[in-house]
């Protein structure tokens, strides 16, 4: 990939999360409405996450219409460039419906399949993280690098939970497991943000399961060009069936313990 086309690549995925985070940041109503549901009654899809895509995938056609494009809320298209365009246009709906903070836009640009290039915007927290593959990550004009693996009794994790009642129970079941073993467990309830505060160094790794590709495409490429590896079970990329992201010293011991706790299946 020509460090011309990487250029262009970043430039349009920083101004489609930024048009992206500002339209939900200022635009959010007082009365926002669950517009649909998802998988359960608590996952929901709300006015706001269906006009950010809106828009991101309507600047995209513009800026890029040869691309193709893979969005939470149902944008799908194959393209014809071998380029696609990975996006959760908010990362965090429930945050975000009851006026927490912690949300984001997710934008990840793919090449076979690999992400090349990963903006999240958490307009919330004032950041933009970004990241070109092989050129490191930054936050503004900072460079990002995770923390050195802590002792794992000493690591401080984030997670997430599903939305389905049997998989929030085996969940809860790893977490029980998981939690004294550690020095604590944080969830903060956006997959992107957490996937970025280990690039940050705001947390020593994170674990979960049942994300999506849009939930951690653009994340994990941040947190590896922060230094941290990532993957899924063993051997694996990170999945729906498992994502993990910590530095080399804490992310063997956390994926195989977490292997074994069967925290990759319900």
């Amino acid at each position: 990939m020509s460090d011309t086309l990487k250029a262009e690549l970043l430039a349009v995925a920083l101004e489609a999360a930024g048009r992206a985070g500002t339209l939900l940041r200022n635009g959010r109503p007082a009365d926002l409405g669950v517009a649909a549901t998802k998988t359960s009654p608590i996952d929901v899809v709300t006015e706001m996450d269906i006009a950010a895509e809106k828009l991101i995938t309507e600047f995209l056609a513009e800026r890029r219409p040869q691309d193709g494009l893979l969005g939470e809320e149902g944008a799908r298209s194959e393209g014809t460039s071998g380029i696609r365009w990975v996006i959760d246009p908010l990362d965090g709906t429930v945050n975000y419906l009851y006026g927490l903070p912690s949300w984001a836009v997710s934008i990840a640009a793919e090449i076979d399949g690999e992400a090349v290039v990963g903006v999240v915007a958490a307009p919330m927290r004032g950041e933009t993280y970004r990241a070109v593959r092989g050129e490191g990550a930054f936050v503004g004009d900072r460079r990002l690098r995770c923390r050195p693996a802590p002792a794992f009794e000493q690591a401080l994790l984030g997670t997430g939970f599903g939305y389905l009642t049997d998989r929030r129970a085996a969940q809860a079941e790893v977490l029980r497991s998981l939690l004294p073993e550690v020095r604590d467990i944080r969830r903060g309830g956006s997959a992107a943000i957490d996937l970025c505060d280990v690039a940050c160094s705001r947390l020593d790794a994170y674990y979960e399961r049942g994300l999506n590709p849009w939930d951690f495409a653009a994340g994990t490429l941040i947190a590896r060009e922060a230094g941290a590896m990532t993957g899924g079970r063993p051997g694996e990329p990170a999945s729906g069936e498992l994502t993990v992201a910590a530095p080399a010293g804490l992310f063997e011991p956390l994926q195989e313990r977490l292997e074994a706790l069967g925290a990759w299946h319900d």
